[in-house]
C-alpha cells in the first residue's frame, strides 16, 4: 500500500497529486463516501482518528421500534439536531464528485450518509445505502412524510422543549442529556396511528439487498473503488472493499485516520478531504 500522510495544509498538493494519479490510472471509479466528507458542511462525524466512537452509539433499530422511551429521546433530540442537517450545504468535495460524474469518471456513487448533500450538489447516480433523513415512513401503513412536516408536528406538541440547546450530533441528532424525555409527546402516523421512523437504516437493521446487489454489479465493472471519508468500521460499507479485494480491483481511500480496510488498500491518503479534492482536475 502506498500511503500519503498530510497533517498540514502545506502538503495538500502531494495528496491531490497522488489522488489525481489514481484517477488517471483508474478513470471509471465506484466511489463510497462516509461521514468525513460532510464535516466541512458542518455535520459532525461518528469516530475519531483511531476509529473509536466520539459519543454514544446511535440509536439501535430494535430499541427504536420496541421502546417508546427510546423514541421519545430520539425525537426530542432531533428537535435540535434536525435543523442543523436540513440547513447544511454541500462543500467543495461534494461539488467535485458531481463534476467528476459529469466527466464520466463516476458511474456510481454509494454513500453511507443520510444527509442528501450529494444530490444537492448535483450528483445523479447515487445509492443512499443507509436511506435519507429528510423522509419519514410509517412502519405500519408505509405512508411517507417529509421530515420537516413531522418535525413541525413534534414542535407543536412539545412547546416546553423549544428552548433547549445542545451540540449537534450526526444524522440529525443532538447531544441533549439530563432531560426528562418522558414528558415528550411523540407524534404517530395521522392515517393509522402507527410508529413513525426516519427513512434511514438504524444500527442493527439491514441494508436493502437490491441496493447491495446493484452496487456490487457496478463495482465489478469499475476500474477501481475510491473510499472518501469513511472508517469502514460498519460492515455495510466495508463489504465493498472486501469484494473489491477478492476481485483484484484496486482500492484507494481519502480519509483521516484508521480504516478497517487499511490492509486492503492500494493507496491511502490521510489528509483533508476538502483540500485534497478541490485541487484535482
Amino acid at each position: 500500500m502506498s500511503t500519503i500522510l498530510c497533517s498540514a495544509p502545506s502538503c495538500s498538493t502531494d495528496a491531490a497529486e497522488a489522488l489525481q494519479g489514481f484517477i488517471d490510472t483508474h478513470p471509471r471509479l465506484v466511489v463510497l463516501t462516509g461521514a468525513g466528507i460532510s464535516t466541512d458542511s458542518g455535520i459532525p462525524d461518528y469516530r475519531d482518528r483511531n476509529a473509536q466512537w466520539k459519543r454514544k452509539q446511535p440509536v439501535q433499530h430494535h430499541d427504536f421500534m420496541q421502546s417508546l422511551e427510546t423514541r421519545q429521546r430520539f425525537w426530542a433530540r432531533s428537535l435540535i439536531g434536525w435543523p442543523m442537517m436540513r440547513d447544511a450545504k454541500p462543500n467543495t468535495a461534494h461539488l467535485k464528485l458531481a463534476e467528476m460524474e459529469r466527466a464520466g469518471h463516476i458511474p456510481l456513487l454509494i454513500t453511507q450518509n443520510v444527509d442528501g448533500l450529494h444530490q444537492e450538489a448535483g450528483h445523479q447516480n447515487i445509492i443512499d445505502l443507509h436511506g435519507r433523513s429528510d423522509r419519514v415512513l410509517c412502519t405500519e401503513c408505509t405512508a411517507q412524510y417529509s421530515r420537516d412536516q413531522v418535525h413541525n408536528w413534534m414542535l407543536e406538541e412539545n412547546e416546553g422543549f423549544k428552548h433547549f440547546q445542545a451540540t449537534a450530533a450526526p444524522d440529525g441528532d443532538a447531544d441533549l442529556e439530563n432531560i426528562d424525555f418522558s414528558l415528550f409527546n411523540v407524534s404517530n402516523c395521522p392515517i393509522c396511528n402507527g410508529t413513525l421512523k426516519p427513512d434511514v437504516v438504524f444500527f442493527g437493521d439491514n441494508v436493502p439487498r437490491d441496493q447491495v446487489e446493484r452496487s456490487l454489479t457496478q463495482l465489478q465493472q469499475a476500474d477501481a473503488l475510491l473510499v472518501i471519508g469513511s472508517s469502514l468500521m460498519v460492515y455495510s460499507g466495508f463489504r465493498f472493499c472486501k469484494r473489491a479485494h477478492e476481485w483484484g480491483i484496486p482500492i484507494g481511500a481519502v480519509t483521516l485516520g484508521k480504516t478497517r480496510a487499511d490492509q486492503l488498500l492500494t493507496l491511502k491518503i490521510d489528509a483533508s478531504i476538502k483540500n485534497t479534492l478541490e485541487q484535482i482536475r
